[in-house]
Formats: C-alpha cells, structure tokens, sequence
C-alpha cells in the first residue's frame, strides 16, 4: 500500500496554497456553483481556480473539485455546463453526492476519477459496491463509519479508494444531512447554505396541546443550552491506529470557512503525525500542541474509533465556540518580506513563528529585530515596526492594513502567534 494521503480544505486560492506549503498532498474546494460550501465557494472564481490547479501541479499535488450539491430539476442544464466546464481545469477528480450527478459526470467527463460525498452516507460494503459499480473510485466514509467496517469495505473492495475525516467540525444530523436551517431561515444546508443554527442556544419549553399550557424549562448553568452543538472532530491522537489498519487511503481535514491559520496548523500537524507514522514515530503531544492553538468547540474523537453509543463527550452543552491556546498575531505576505498585523503588536514582543515543517529559518540579530530557537521551536522579536512604506510605528492592530518589515525573509505565509492564556499548554488530551 502506497502511502496514505493527507488531504486539506481550499476555501480560497490562498488558503489552497497555505495547505499545499504546509504539508497537504491534495486539497479540496470548488467554484460556487453546486458545492456544500457556495457562501464560501464564491471566494474562487473559475479563473483563481484554475491558477489553484496550476499552483498544486507544478508542487506534485492534487486538486479535487467539489460538485456535491443536491441540484433541483431546474437546475440540470446548468450542472451539465458545469462539469464541463470543471471538467476543462483539470482537476485530479470530482467530490460529488448523489447517484444522479455521478453517472452525468461519469457521461460528461468519462475520463476524471470521480469520489462519491461523505454525504452519499456510505457505511457498509453493500452500498460501497454500488457506488464502485457505478463509477465511484473513491468513498469519503460516513462519519458515523467504524475502523472495522472500513476493513471489511477494503478486503471485500480493495481496488475501491477510502477516505475518512479525521478533524474539523461535526454536525449533529447524521452525516450532515440536515434541515433545520431550512426551517429557521430558508438557507439548504445540502445546496451549500448552512446557517449553522445547530450553534445557536435554544431554550426548552413544555407544551400541553389539551389545555394550551407552554412553559420554560428551567436549566442549571452551562447545562443543555447549545443542545445541538456537537464538538470538533480531532483524531490526530488516533491517527497510528487508522494507519496501522491499511484500509485508509486518505486522511481528511473539515473546513474551507476556517481561516488561514487553521488551513496552515490543521496540515502542518497531521503530515508531522503521518510522516512519523511512517519512521516507526508517534508524538501525540506535539502534534495536539498545534491543534489545540487553534478556536474549536471542544475536542471529540467521536465515532472512528469508539462506537457511537460508547461516546458521551460528542456534545459541547455550554458554548459554542472557544478560544485555543495560542492568538495570531501577524501573517507573512506571499513574498516573504513583510508581515500584515492581524492582533496588537509592540516592539519586544516574543511572537513564535509558525512556518512550513521543512522550512529553512535563519537565526538573526540585526537593527529591525532578532530571531532565535528556544526548545525547538523559533520565536521573533521586533526591535522596531517599520512599515513598507518607512513609517515606525510605536504599536500596531489587526485594523493597521500597512505592511510591517521583517527582520529576514521568511517562508510565505509563515504566521506569528503569542500565548492566549497564562496557563498555555495545559489542555484536555484526546
């Protein structure tokens, strides 16, 4: 078996290239029309997109395209202009969700490997053989799928590729197929407009239909406000146990509406834990040290590994949303040469920095600043906040749009981040 894939969400043309420079072999995102992530998928345009493609192939990386929509009747004539037009960026495959859209493709581009949505719910061999039949060369597994129900599929289907999820938000419908935005608001979840109304808080009330009687239920505190809101996936503690079955092909990120910074540290852990995997390593610290930097809902390893009904910690009862243990503070421009301040910085400042696992950093002592390593890992301080346009800043905010110049060049994109807490570093294990 060749080695396994760690495929990241491109929800725009540069978080495509923050994931590939970090560390992913493939990613994943689409133009709006038809993908389960359009609010966002308008972020790429057909001509970005492509640059996107061009981008990851000339790094010996891939693309798949997301063409998982759920389309009406009306809708048809523009699917099929669609994939053709997808079909002429030469993506490495198409992602899409229902029998009907497979076999169009399958017709329309006879020659691109189509993979079949975790939204299609597949869970057992039977099902596995009937997408396979039909063209699929890939699954993305259900959510709620066992590691031991993924065997069974590969020895009974080895040629058939498997891809699972292994971090990223979860939703509480069943492999996300969900209506209550709809209901609430209008917006379809399964034709790429989520509003996410499973993170809202809801009160609960009792009614009685006979007499007319509604009343609040009481709550305690921080008890069964957000009752839909489950926790972030987060399998990087796992990810020697899915490796170890040989029945995965690729390993998945959730997340093309998460910012830059979660496409950098999502890739950048995992291909640390499956590069590892593959030198008999497993540091389970170092690479939940990177995730747990990042705003999550509270971790869960939810279904892979344990059965659902042995799970009691999927749900996130008291908040919606939590900060990680680190805040970023500035982003390097694609040239290396300056970073944009996205968090209060003063000079003297200790900012780590956060670059690709195979970058080259310099250590440096001159006028704008120092860089240096402490404990493994490398830090900056800015002696002075010079602009591009020479200005010297006393301090600069996130609202500060000027350049600020770096003491070196660095790897683009790299990130800078301080601690968010005092007690950074001390986090639930998962």
């Amino acid at each position: 078996m060749s080695q396994v894939e760690l495929l990241s969400p491109a929800g725009t043309l540069e978080k495509l290239k923050i994931a590939i420079d970090f560390g992913a072999d493939a990613v994943y995102g689409g133009v709006s029309h038809f993908s389960l992530r359009i609010r966002s998928g308008k972020e790429f345009s057909f001509e970005e997109f492509e640059e996107g493609i061009a981008y990851a192939h000339a790094r010996g990386k891939k693309v798949y395209a997301t063409i998982n929509g759920f389309p009406f009747n009306s809708q048809l004539n523009l699917l099929k202009k669609h994939i053709l037009k997808m079909a002429e960026l030469k993506p490495d495959a198409f992602i899409v969700a229902t029998p009907g859209v497979l076999k169009l493709c399958h017709e329309l581009a006879p020659n691109m490997p189509l993979h079949l949505s975790t939204q299609a719910n597949v869970m057992n061999v039977l099902d596995a053989k009937v997408y396979y039949d039909m063209g699929a060369t890939r699954i993305i597994t259900a959510r709620e799928i066992s590691l031991r129900d993924l065997v069974e599929i590969k020895k009974e289907l080895p040629e058939l590729e498997l891809e699972v999820f292994v971090h990223g938000s979860m939703c509480f419908a069943y492999s996300g197929r969900c209506l209550i935005s709809t209901l609430q608001s209008g917006r379809v979840p399964n034709r790429g407009s989520c509003a996410n109304d499973c993170r809202f808080p809801y009160e609960m009330y009792a009614a009685n239909p006979e007499t007319g009687t509604l009343f609040r239920l009481e709550e305690d505190e921080g008890v069964g406000t957000y009752i839909m809101n489950s926790k972030d996936l987060n399998l990087a503690s796992h990810v020697k146990e899915i490796l170890d079955t040989g029945a995965v092909d690729s390993i998945k990120i959730e997340g093309r509406t998460k910012t830059s910074y979660y496409a950098a540290v999502t890739a950048k852990a995992y291909r640390m834990a499956i590069d590892d995997y593959y030198n008999g390593v497993n540091d389970v610290e170092k690479y939940q040290y990177e995730l747990q930097s990042l705003q999550n809902r509270g971790y869960t390893d939810a279904y892979l590994i344990s059965r659902p009904f042995e799970k009691h910690d999927t749900q996130s009862l008291d908040f919606t949303m939590q900060l990680g243990t680190h805040q970023v503070s500035g982003q390097v421009d694609e040239r290396g040469t300056h970073f944009l301040c996205k968090y209060k910085t003063l000079p003297h400042d200790e900012l780590e920095l956060v670059a690709p696992l195979d970058a080259k950093i310099e250590m440096v002592d001159n006028e704008i600043g120092t860089i240096y390593e402490r404990e493994g890992r490398v830090y900056m301080k800015l002696k002075k906040l010079i602009a591009q346009n020479k200005k010297v800043w006393d301090e600069v905010h996130s609202g500060n749009l000027n350049p600020i110049t770096l003491p070196i060049k660095l790897p683009p994109y790299t990130f800078l981040r301080i601690p968010a807490h005092p007690d950074m570093g001390t986090y639930p294990k998962v």
